[in-house]
């Protein structure tokens, strides 16, 4: 049986950063710096919100959202960053913490949650796809423009 697990927003510098190891096995690119800089501007900025899974007073999972309105979605939450620790993937914890994005977006009336997955992560595509019943609507398309 696993440990009971208890999900928290993060919201002190502090906290943001006790995740960073978790973030950091799908953020590759960032260090602990500019991974801090980035969470802190987002959410003054971009409502961005910060929540970790701990099982066992350890973070286990962590997802980063924030909501927002387009013509195409209308009122949605974007989820920016999901991510378990290698470790305890497979285990629900990822099913876990989405649903409980989908609960937030519910609870603060967003019709939709929307997230895009790397091209190469295909079993992260049928977790979305199989598992928590996400349909692909489109490409997500990017251009470098500071080259």
């Amino acid at each position: 049986m696993m440990p009971s697990s208890i999900i928290k927003e993060l919201k002190s510098e502090e906290e943001i950063l006790s995740a960073f190891p978790v973030m950091r096995e799908l953020r590759t690119h960032l260090d602990k710096e500019t991974y801090l800089k980035l969470v802190l501007e987002a959410q003054s900025r971009d409502m961005y919100q910060i929540f970790a899974l701990y099982v066992a007073d350890e973070i286990a999972a962590v997802v980063g959202f924030k909501p927002m309105i387009t013509l195409y979605y209308g009122r949605f939450v974007w989820v920016c960053d999901l991510v378990t620790k290698e470790t305890e993937r497979s285990s629900g914890l990822g099913a876990q913490l989405l649903a409980y994005v989908e609960n937030w977006a519910k609870e603060h009336d967003y019709e939709n949650v929307a997230l895009s997955s790397g091209i190469q992560r295909e079993k992260a595509h049928h977790f979305y796809e199989d598992k928590m019943e996400y349909e692909k609507v489109s490409y997500v398309f990017k251009k470098n423009i500071n080259i």
